[in-house]
């Protein structure tokens, strides 16, 4: 890197030098993202909106984003951001853990953290239904927790892991890009890896893991074929296998998972996926009507005959009329949960109506 002039960061007088000390003051204001961006005021996402951390702060421009960079970044990570314009990983720095990505841009670099709760939460502690413990009940299947980007995805999975690691005496392998919350062996033997620092990928890292006695698979991302027929396939053979989609629904992420695979296979990966799902759990976070903080929007699809049969013939488009019929078995579908939310003043019905498939029920709840 070339040496950039203007690299001193000043607020109220105060010299900034180091990232944490902008990610400190995020984590007591329990803000969900921090953006470091060349160019822009220092923001973070507060209640799910965007906006600066300090009030009337000068911009930061290329100088300060780098300087901030090397306060943090290994030389092996300098490295990278030099030769590949793009480093990802988990930055601990001992008060707390941080998703983070440092990117070069046009105007210089942009680097952004996702703020990781410094301890696990239970089910119960992040509002979530007690028929998700079922869920943790099965010894084989495929658990998939879908949902938009920042919906809260990996703070479930991370609940789930725990929930199974305090409840059963099993094998946890974990795979992740990067890994976010540090699960200790309790009654499980847990073992976690990254994506980039202990496999290539999140395939070759789920090929590697069923050579090593799992019992319980957790994979962070399935974002492609190999990954998820390796999944299925674990899942099939004897494993739990719980992974992520960036899907909105139940129905959504089947026909994803389903797409992906050349048309001469789906009949075959069809019966497959409709043997081994146990369950999808879609969610999302709306902000609250009262701006403290955001509120938890869940889809519970639950597999039993009628669920499975519509995944064998394919007509995945029939499976929000089996999850209304299938409230007593702890389904839910999205809409009536954001419905829920509104009746009870929760949320706005501008946010609700934004989020929801059936505009029609919610379209009489906003201002005229």
């Amino acid at each position: 890197m070339e040496p950039i002039p203007s690299a001193e960061y000043l607020y109220n007088g105060v010299q900034i030098t180091h990232v944490s000390q902008f990610l400190q003051y995020a984590q007591s204001a329990d803000a969900s993202d921090v953006l470091l961006c060349s160019g822009a005021v220092p923001t973070w996402r507060l209640n799910g909106n965007l906006s600066p951390i300090f009030p009337d702060s000068e911009h930061l421009t290329a100088g300060h984003t780098r300087m901030l960079a090397e306060s943090f970044l290994t030389p092996e990570q300098l490295h990278l951001l030099d030769s590949r314009g793009d480093v990802d990983f988990a930055y601990d720095m001992g008060a707390g853990r941080f998703r983070s990505s440092v990117v070069r841009q046009r105007l210089g670099y942009d680097l952004v953290f996702r703020v990781i709760y410094p301890r696990v939460r239970t089910l119960s502690e992040l509002g979530l239904p007690d028929s998700l413990k079922k869920l943790t009940e099965f010894h084989n299947g495929l658990v998939l927790v879908t949902g938009p980007v920042g919906s809260g995805k990996s703070t479930t999975l991370a609940a789930l892991i725990s929930a199974l690691n305090e409840d059963r005496n099993d094998h946890i392998i974990t795979l992740e890009d990067p890994v976010e919350y540090i699960i200790p062996s309790a009654n499980c033997h847990v073992t976690q890896r990254e994506v980039g620092s202990h496999t290539k990928s999140f395939a070759a890292a789920l090929r590697g893991a069923l050579r090593e006695d799992p019992d319980i698979i957790m994979v962070g991302e399935m974002r492609d074929l190999e990954t998820i027929q390796l999944a299925i396939s674990a899942s099939e053979t004897g494993h739990l296998v719980l992974g992520t989609l960036t899907t909105g629904n139940a129905a959504r992420t089947l026909d994803r998972v389903l797409d992906v695979f050349p048309s001469d296979q789906r009949d075959q990966i069809r019966v497959m996926v409709s043997e081994s799902l146990r369950g999808i759990v879609s969610q999302q976070l709306l902000p609250r009507a009262d701006g403290q903080g955001r509120a938890l929007a869940l889809e519970v699809l639950t597999n039993n005959s009628a669920v499975g049969n519509v995944i064998r013939e394919g007509k995945t488009f029939m499976l929000p009329g089996i999850i209304q019929t299938g409230r007593r078995a702890g389904m839910k579908l999205m809409d009536d949960s954001l419905m829920e939310l509104l009746e009870q003043g929760i949320v706005t019905a501008e946010e609700a109506y934004a989020r929801c498939e059936q505009k029609a029920l919610f379209r009489q709840y906003l201002k005229s």
